[in-house]
């Protein structure tokens, strides 16, 4: 049987791992692995690389708990570079941002917004909406997306585009913190979206 490892080409001692959000499709960073740190990483299930700075193993998140963990992992057709589709705990970048490039898919933003969202809960920020308003727990959460719901039916009624399309924007954004309460995802409701469409067709 032929494993992925066996596929690895580690005669180098150091091969380049790129880390992929599996939601988003982003490019969260750059990193190297030799062979233990690869081994380690398939243990662990979370991503371990090696530090060319530290020189020792590295695990991501390992200060800041904003691991990534691994879903799947893919070998070049070389066998000298890795790409590995994880789940961020957490910003990735030690400046705070989602990616080492601070890119924004804009046709997945919605998926990037409720990262950024599970990152404030998990994170339980003092100073951050999502999580004060997160801890107030389902009936304050349920309250406040239905007064959102109002004021979006008040202003629909009118004519300012501006005002229209801004609480529309606050109340999928309250929506979102609703889901994630729940544990649920966007995707979870897309698939439903899909589901009945395609029974229609």
């Amino acid at each position: 049987m032929i494993t992925i490892e066996s596929k690895i080409n580690f005669k180098e001692g150091l091969i380049p791992v790129i880390v992929q959000d599996i939601k988003t499709d982003k490019v969260l960073m750059l990193g190297y692995m030799n062979q233990e740190a690869y081994k380690k990483s398939i243990d662990e299930k979370k991503v371990i690389f090696y530090s060319r700075s530290k020189r020792r193993l590295w695990t991501k998140g390992e200060v800041s708990k904003n691991y990534l963990f691994i879903r799947e992992i893919l070998v070049d057709c070389d066998g000298d570079a890795l790409l590995i589709k994880a789940e961020p705990a957490g910003p990735v970048c030690h400046k705070g941002t989602d990616t080492c490039w601070k890119e924004i898919n804009e046709k997945r933003f919605l998926f990037h917004l409720e990262n950024i969202i599970s990152n404030r809960i998990h994170q339980k920020s003092k100073n951050s909406y999502i999580y004060q308003l997160s801890k107030k727990g389902i009936n304050k959460i349920s309250q406040k997306l239905g007064e959102e719901t109002v004021e979006l039916i008040i202003e629909s009624k009118d004519n300012d585009k501006n005002l229209f399309l801004n609480e529309s924007a606050d109340l999928l954004f309250h929506y979102l913190i609703l889901l994630n309460k729940k544990g649920f995802e966007i995707q979870d409701v897309i698939d439903i979206l899909k589901h009945r469409h395609l029974r229609n067709i």
